[in-house]
């Protein structure tokens, strides 16, 4: 089996099929779930896995997990290809009667800047921390199938889980 993070991406035709079995069916199922069709969900995880397979020379694991390197590749071909679909609209005469959409819009760049404040507190923790959470967060793995996957007691899991979450919130929060 071939360990995703020493994979070179130079011309590795079986790690890259491997990274696409990996990943591919779990970038469409997260972008489904956020509400896109199928087509455009197949669509973004191929074009993430041709980016991953055109730029995996530009991965280092110092700046964090291949899971969180894909899954960002993924996040940003989505956002690209949302602004690229907005169509523009002719309101009319009447459009200043119309309720304002600021609210929506405000919480729409409050979640963004949550994500990208939790994807750089992921960045910070330590490795054995950020694997558990990628894990059960990403992977949607329980905390005894990661014991057993890790080969590592349940509570020793349990216990990473809950220092990597307080650092995780104390991050995004501001107070780590």
């Amino acid at each position: 089996m071939v360990k995703m993070e020493s994979l070179a991406y130079l011309g590795d035709e079986n790690a890259f099929r491997h990274l696409v079995a990996t990943f591919a069916p779990k970038i469409k199922a997260l972008l489904l779930r956020r509400g896109a069709d199928l087509e455009t969900a197949e669509d973004i995880a191929q074009e993430t896995m041709i980016t991953v397979w055109r730029k995996g020379h530009l991965f280092t694991a110092e700046k964090g997990s291949i899971s969180t390197w894909i899954f960002t590749i993924a996040r940003n071909l989505s956002v690209d290809r949302a602004r690229r679909q907005v169509l523009w609209l002719s309101f009319g005469d009447d459009f200043d009667d119309l309720p304002s959409g600021d609210e929506l819009a405000e919480a729409r760049i409050v979640r963004e800047e949550g994500e990208a404040s939790l994807i750089a507190a992921l960045a910070t923790l330590p490795l054995e921390q950020r694997e558990v959470i990628e894990l059960a967060f990403i992977d949607g793995l329980s905390h005894s199938k990661i014991a057993k996957k890790l080969d590592l007691p349940l509570g020793t899991v349990k216990s990473r889980v809950r220092l990597a979450y307080q650092k995780l919130r104390d991050e995004v929060q501001g107070t780590g």
